[in-house]
């Protein structure tokens, strides 16, 4: 679901963002690697851990800011951009409970 760019909440950590997207991409280069070099199961598994971990935490951070963003300001404003702001967070927390 896009929405127009004003000012979201993780603007402010955008390159913090950005170097941990880039980590997590190398460590997906890593586990091809260990896979095409037929590496124990078990190393490749946790490798999949620490980046499913590093995953999370990226996702953790984006809810945190769009809660204390773009949902406070929306509840602020009232009215229904604030029903679909909390809607959106709890449709984002939920698939994150799921994955």
């Amino acid at each position: 679901m896009e929405h127009a760019h004003a000012g979201h909440g993780y603007i402010s950590g955008k390159e913090d963002y950005l170097k941990r997207l880039r980590r997590i991409e190398g460590q997906s280069r890593g586990l091809q690697k260990m896979v095409e070099d037929e590496k124990y199961c078990i190393d490749i598994l946790t490798q999949v851990s620490a980046m499913t971990k590093a995953l999370q935490a990226v996702a953790l951070g984006l809810l945190e800011d769009h809660l204390s963003h773009c949902v406070v300001n929306a509840a602020v404003a009232g009215g229904p951009e604030a029903d679909e702001k909390i809607k959106e967070a709890t449709d984002a927390i939920a698939r994150l409970v799921r994955s």
